[in-house]
């Protein structure tokens, strides 16, 4: 029993002292993993035009994402945590179209509590699909659907973009076109003649910051909800103005 128990010891030590495992993107997003029930409807035209603006704060959905997006349900929104994440769905019966093809599609909205009879209300996994979108899986003249989605990587083309609003002691970026985890946890801004400085979210993927940068060079670190990060370094020239967008790094 005393080997036994100096054993359990050894091995207790040789526990406390391994290194954490890395984190696995791949498995958090369960890429090719199992998919979860949900329900769908749309809203907005055919030419998805109706499905701008939105809770994320991305403007033209259209010009962001092309027509492949969607409002999310609250617990799936995640007060705006979510926003810019992708999803594969596939309709699930009733309506499907032949072969039940599946898409990916971009968190761009919120679906309010209350909307399209109660589907979106609290706990409900909810996707109010821009019309071409649920075109894409379903008859249009069912209106809703039985689904079945999982959280997927996005590929994008190109940088990550950072649009830069606001005036003199007040920078609102609004972050796009990420890649990867798609969302965004944190948002650092680095001018040249200052150190990395911690953005906050003001609403959706438009992130603050109160230093006066005018006249700097800045530069762009930006945190996944994965973990992963990306500096982007001199996206924006000193001679950058209000209203503009960069083109940085990408996952």
């Amino acid at each position: 029993m005393a080997g036994v128990s100096a054993m359990l010891k050894l091995l207790s030590l040789v526990f406390m002292t391994l290194p954490e495992l890395p984190f696995s993107h791949a498995a958090y997003y369960g890429d090719g993993g199992g998919w979860s029930d949900a329900h769908a409807t749309y809203y907005g035209g055919s030419d998805a035009s109706g499905t701008n603006d939105g809770a994320c704060g991305y403007g033209n959905q259209i010009f962001a994402y092309g027509t492949l997006t969607t409002a999310l349900s609250a617990p799936l929104f995640q007060g705006g945590d979510t926003c810019g994440a992708c999803f594969e769905i596939k309709c699930a019966s009733d309506g499907c179209l032949p072969g039940q093809p599946s898409i990916i599609v971009t968190a761009t909205n919120l679906c309010p509590q209350g909307s399209n009879g109660g589907w979106c209300d609290f706990p409900k996994q909810h996707f109010d699909l821009a019309q071409p979108a649920f075109g894409s899986i379903a008859e249009i003249r069912y209106g809703h659907v039985p689904l079945l989605y999982r959280r997927v990587n996005c590929q994008r083309s190109g940088g990550i973009l950072f649009q830069i609003n606001g005036h003199t002691f007040f920078n609102l970026v609004l972050v796009t076109n990420v890649g990867g985890a798609g969302d965004v946890l944190s948002v650092e801004v680095k001018g040249s003649n200052t150190g990395w400085r911690q953005m906050k979210r003001n609403w959706g993927q438009n992130w603050e910051d109160g230093t006066n940068l005018c006249g700097q060079s800045l530069s762009f670190r930006v945190t996944a909800s994965d973990g992963r990060v990306v500096t982007s370094y001199n996206v924006a020239p000193s001679d950058w103005q209000f209203g503009q967008t960069f083109s940085g790094e990408q996952f």
